[in-house]
């Protein structure tokens, strides 16, 4: 199934997807040098998307959208949770900032709930399904408003929960993905990250609110040992 680049849907992620490139630079603007990284990622991962590169080899072991989108961004944010310079990174980050991130959120469940309707992903995907990761973005800004009142253990509890949800949609969209290891939704697969623009959520706007979820518990929990 091809993909118009500028129907509604795809400007919904394109947008998204750019909004979340903008925050997270807002976030690093101490850090000019990885915030400009991040509009490199988006470039190359777009090109290799328009040029047919994931949805061209579904059947690759591992995926290419695995191999070449995903485990780069993996490794990023195990080099910043795990390395010194990584965690002097994180250690000047804004808290209240990355809670303000998961935002983005609301607009990739509506997102994802037309894509449904366009029979390009599973309705489990969506908040219609078993997807309910609408609600960290709907909480996110009034936790990030009252994080004072709401308090360290607070902020622990509503991020672990949050990414409980998170990793929910991610098991259930890497399981629909047309790929030697597909084990649900064969009916009506998850195919629209294999293309522009979807292809950001999995490959970069996922591995942005996972990195603004150990970033923060990290820091949480750095608070407690202080």
């Amino acid at each position: 199934m091809l993909f118009e680049l500028f129907n509604s849907v795809s400007l919904i992620f394109i947008i998204t997807a750019l909004l979340a490139g903008v925050i997270l630079s807002v976030i690093l603007i101490k850090h000019r040098i990885v915030a400009l990284l991040v509009f490199v990622w988006l470039s190359i991962q777009a090109v290799i998307s328009l040029r047919g590169v994931y949805s061209s080899f579904p059947k690759a072991i591992p995926p290419t959208i695995v191999l070449f989108g995903i485990l780069p961004m993996l490794i990023a944010i195990l080099f910043m949770l795990l390395s010194p310079s990584g965690k002097r990174l994180i250690n000047t980050l804004s808290l209240k900032k990355l809670t303000y991130l998961h935002i983005i959120r609301i607009p990739v469940e509506i997102g994802l709930y037309y894509l449904f309707l366009e029979k390009a992903i599973p309705q489990s995907m969506t908040f219609d399904g078993q997807n309910f990761d609408v609600i960290a973005g709907i909480t996110a800004p009034f936790v990030a408003y009252y994080s004072d009142k709401i308090g360290r253990k607070g902020l622990l509890i509503w991020n672990f929960v949050c990414l409980a949800l998170l990793l929910n949609i991610v098991v259930t969209a890497f399981l629909s993905a047309p790929s030697p290891f597909q084990q649900l939704a064969f009916d009506q697969p998850n195919i629209a990250i294999l293309y522009f623009p979807f292809s950001w959520l999995p490959t970069f706007i996922v591995p942005v609110v996972l990195f603004a979820h150990l970033a923060s518990i990290r820091k949480l929990l750095k608070q407690a040992k202080n």
